[in-house]
């Protein structure tokens, strides 16, 4: 059962993170908690978490930053959604409020950056495209195999809509990428599995991906053990950590506990191999592996000191997307 709270902000639309990789961008949070319910997500150990299956949103949102961005000499080049949860998340009335949103910011040339589990509605979907040059996206696919997504991404989007999306994006002529994060020890890293979705990606024209490996909290901890019904598979997940090292995010005052540093970069070796394999650019997220790996993982895009015009036609449209999915021989499985 979905509970969708509205309340009024107590706080900016418009704030800075405090992570290294999003300190070139004001960042935007439409809502508290996501109804994703990803198992490992690490927001469920925040204070503000409002549980699984609830958000409290944010209803004068589109008020407030047309406030804000009156009130500004120099408007941001771009914004970044969302540090603690999804603009694209199944609720009416956050999909609404995200398209009003996004409207609002490319008519004030204003460039938008996201990072997405979710479904994008058909609509939104034709929004970006048509201010594509306005457009940075990062789409989430910890796996293509159903089975593990559904374990621990129960309401995020399929798989299969994912990779449809990332084609959608890119044929569409929006600089987008798929971000494999978190890689699950034990689960989603074998040589074989990460083939399989290097292979998907690459079927679908992606050309850059980013990655990390699954940190833990206390929290965290918790959220596993509660949801994640297979007992073979939290077993196997958990096994990488029992020697868990304590590492902290760049920008971030708080210690995580990560696989060690020889199983992480074992893992991301074979990711790089993969992705190397099927011509994909890998960038690996340095802010949470900091101990073995440098450099940005591109969440918040690459950005001209200028944006260019918001709107320019669309070369290809949308109704003639020709991109096929993977056949279910390779996805899924």
């Amino acid at each position: 059962m979905v509970s969708v709270i509205s309340t009024r902000r107590r706080s900016p639309v418009l704030t800075p993170s405090s992570l290294a990789c999003l300190s070139t961008l004001p960042t935007i949070n439409l809502t508290a908690g996501c109804l994703h319910d990803c198992a490992y997500c690490y927001i469920r150990a925040y204070r503000n978490y409002p549980g699984a299956g609830r958000i409290i949103l944010y209803e004068d949102t589109l008020e407030r930053l047309k406030a804000e961005l009156r009130q500004v000499s120099i408007k941001p080049r771009a914004v970044y959604f969302s540090p603690s949860s999804d603009l694209f998340q199944p609720a009416e009335q956050l999909l609404e409020l995200t398209h009003s949103i996004l409207q609002l910011l490319f008519a004030e040339g204003v460039g938008v950056a996201f990072l997405t589990r979710g479904l994008i509605p058909d609509e939104t979907l034709e929004l970006l495209v048509e201010h594509r040059a306005l457009v940075r996206a990062q789409i989430g696919l910890l796996t293509i195999d159903e089975g593990i997504a559904q374990a621990f991404e129960p309401h995020a989007a399929r798989p299969r809509d994912r990779l449809w999306q990332l084609a959608a994006l890119i044929e569409g002529g929006i600089a987008a990428e798929a971000r494999i994060d978190p890689i699950l020890p034990n689960l989603t890293d074998s040589e074989e599995a990460l083939d399989r979705h290097f292979e998907a990606l690459e079927q679908m024209g992606v050309k850059r991906a980013a990655a990390g490996v699954l940190f833990l909290r206390p929290g965290i901890r918790y959220w596993l053990r509660r949801d994640v019904r297979d007992a073979s598979q939290l077993s196997s997940l958990l096994h990488a950590y029992e020697q868990a090292e304590d590492t902290h995010m760049r920008g971030s005052p708080y210690p995580v506990q990560s696989a060690p540093a020889e199983v992480r970069r074992a893992i991301l070796e074979r990711v790089r191999a993969a992705a190397l394999t099927h011509g994909v650019e890998l960038r690996v997220c340095a802010c949470k592996n900091a101990d073995i790996a440098s450099g940005t993982c591109n969440i918040a895009g690459t950005w001209p000191s200028r944006v260019p015009s918001p709107r320019l036609p669309c070369p290809c449209g949308l109704a003639r997307l020709s991109t096929k999915i993977p056949s279910s021989s390779r996805v899924g499985k």
